[in-house]
């Protein structure tokens, strides 16, 4: 394979200017752009027709400099280094690599990238991705309103799962060679603070089941959820053509999870199936909708007699209490789940008051009663 041959050329500008300019041939691959290219141009100029001796000096400086450059650009080549190409993806703008990405993963990231949009006013190249920018975007997460509520402040929690997805991002495009430096090393988290994680007792459940709701799909969903652990987003796109039978004739469900992008294959109980009606094709609650959320299902709980703050979620949380309060083992709830760390689903476990009660009344000191009356 013959050698690149790289020659330095001049090209008048009709400002009269000499520019610059590196010469390829035959054409290499830009490793970014993949396009061919033949010409890098130095942004160097020099003068026409110098006339002083200071004029002169100057040009023969820059040819110099120029001749060094072209040298360098030869030996890169030799050794298949094209690290001086890197300035093309240095100009590229972050914000549409940002966008592109939103496709492969869950509306958190779109909400990190609006959050990101806004920080940086609309504009931001590669260039710009330094620690300092991202420490700049930290301390903004730590102090931002809600995109949707511009009167409530982020909480810390939301805060830390932002910045995490944004650290992601840059690991992405490390990783990919779009920014030359791992930039999370000199990143810290923000951390998380302890919150209260609501679910319904068994009762509870019971008690939404005998209580009539305005919508149905609302209802049937909820308690799908109950017995199933899915978030609303999966559960608002099941379709029919998930629910797979095993080999045991028992009932399962098939699907790629919305917010993890994780393989699930999980049995259901025949309780949780009747729930959806009768078999049909295409989506399996059908008329369900997000902005039911915010005003039917606070009006079906508060007719069930449940004064707790209970969202949607919650009831993915009272799925795995309800299974760990019942002797379920902990990694079977993590698969449950698809948690990736079991240490996740070990929250469960601390929720369940009546499990911490039974290991709290286990150890006794004073002597039993019976025991006291036979030795008198």
């Amino acid at each position: 394979m013959s050698t690149t041959k790289v020659t330095l050329r001049k090209r008048e500008l009709p400002s009269g200017k000499i520019t610059l300019y590196l010469d390829f041939y035959p054409p290499v691959r830009n490793p970014f752009t993949m396009k061919m290219t033949r010409r890098e141009y130095l942004g160097i100029y020099i003068a026409k027709n110098p006339k002083t001796s200071l004029e002169k000096s100057i040009n023969a400086e820059k040819l110099k400099q120029a001749e060094a450059i072209r040298a360098q650009r030869e030996l890169s080549l030799i050794n298949e280094q094209y690290g001086f190409m890197d300035k093309t993806k240095q100009k590229m703008d972050f914000l549409a690599y940002f966008k592109n990405k939103l496709t492969e993963h869950d509306e958190k990231w779109r909400i990190v990238y609006e959050h990101f949009y806004k920080f940086v006013h609309g504009k931001c190249t590669f260039a710009e991705i330094t620690v300092d920018l991202c420490n700049g975007f930290r301390t903004y997460l730590l102090s931002a309103k809600q995109l949707n509520h511009n009167h409530k402040a982020l909480s810390q929690n939301s805060a830390s799962g932002y910045w995490s997805t944004f650290r992601g991002l840059l690991a992405i495009a490390y990783k990919e060679k779009y920014i030359f430096e791992n930039i999370n090393e000199y990143l810290y988290k923000i951390e998380t603070l302890d919150s209260r994680r609501q679910f319904l007792t068994f009762e509870e459940v019971q008690a939404l089941y005998n209580t009539p709701c305005r919508e149905t799909a609302l209802k049937n969903a909820s308690l799908f959820s109950c017995l199933t652990g899915l978030r609303f987003s999966d559960i608002l796109a099941l379709q029919w053509e998930n629910f797979e039978t095993y080999s045991d004739g028992g009932l399962c469900i098939r699907l790629r999870t919305k917010k993890t992008n994780a393989e699930v294959l999980n049995p259901i109980s025949q309780e949780a199936y009747e729930l959806c009606g009768k078999k049909s094709t295409g989506l399996v609650f059908k008329g369900l909708k997000k902005s039911m959320l915010q005003n039917i299902l606070p009006e079906w709980l508060n007719d069930a007699g449940i004064n707790k703050h209970i969202t949607f979620h919650s009831f993915r949380h009272t799925f795995a209490t309800l299974l760990v309060s019942n002797g379920s083992e902990i990694y079977t709830v993590s698969k449950m789940l698809t948690h990736k760390n079991v240490s996740t689903t070990q929250i469960y476990a601390d929720l369940i008051d009546e499990k911490k009660r039974q290991a709290a009344e286990m150890i006794k000191i004073k002597p039993n009663e019976k025991d006291v009356d036979k030795s008198e």
